[in-house]
Order: structure tokens, then sequence, then C-alpha cells
């Protein structure tokens, strides 16, 4: 009877364990393996030492169009630099604009520090993993 009850207790936690904290699911974006370490020492990503400084990346071989990656103050973001409401195409690179992020295709701004459009759509800008490693190496990954 006891083995009963300790296996009715363990297979819950197997079966709800997860590589992941979120699964993010789009038609439109495709998943690409990347890892990029970002040294906050750096001229080019010191900016993300302070709040509400959006950076993008835009390195080869990193997100589809860039990641931009943001101190929200109470940690860092990091989002996909593609429209996550449109097909991939030339208008689909979302552009900065202060702590917002706007889609040239329909027009439609997404915040920096949740994800979600400031108007009713179906997707979200596509998160991506963010760690901090010591006090200056921010890494980002899918």
């Amino acid at each position: 009877m006891k083995k009963y009850i300790l296996l009715l207790l363990i297979v819950p936690f197997l079966v709800n364990c997860s590589k992941d904290d979120y699964n993010y699911t789009n038609k439109f974006l495709p998943n690409y393996s990347f890892s990029i370490d970002i040294d906050m020492t750096l001229p080019l990503y010191n900016q993300l030492q302070f709040p509400s400084n959006p950076v993008r990346i835009n390195q080869a071989g990193i997100g589809i169009n860039g990641v931009i990656v943001m101190n929200t103050g109470s940690g860092y973001t990091a989002y996909e630099a593609t429209c996550p409401n449109q097909a991939m195409s030339s208008c689909s690179v979302l552009t900065l604009n202060g702590i917002l992020v706007k889609c040239p295709c329909d027009g439609v701004e997404y915040s920096l520090f949740t994800g979600l459009a400031t108007s009713a759509v179906q997707y979200p800008l596509k998160p991506y993993r963010v760690s901090l490693i010591g006090s200056n190496i921010i890494r980002v990954s899918n």
C-alpha cells in the first residue's frame, strides 16, 4: 500500500517537469537555436546597465531578424525583432520606439517590459531566455 501512495505522489512531478518556464508557439516565427553572451562593459551594450534603454542585436545567427534586449529595472527581457503577427517579409522587422517596438507592416506596437501589444492581436512578442552571468554578462538563448 505504501508503494502505491509513494507512486501517486511522484508521478505528478514527473509528468509536470518541463525544460522551459514557458512554451511559445507562433505559426509565423520559426524556432532557431542560438546563444549569445552580451558584455555590458562594452560601449555597444553599456546602456543595458540602466533601465528602459533597449539594445538591438543584429548579429548573423542571432534570432530571425535579431534580438532586442532591455533592462526593466527588475531584470532583463529579450524578444525576437520580428513582427509576431505577420508572415515574414521585408516589412516584418520591428523598429525601436523608446520602450516600445513597432511593426511596420500593421502599425501594432508592443511593450518591451511585457511583450504584449498595445492593441488586440493574436500573438505577443516572442520571448527568449535571459540569464545574468556574474554582474556584467547577459546570456540570451533560445
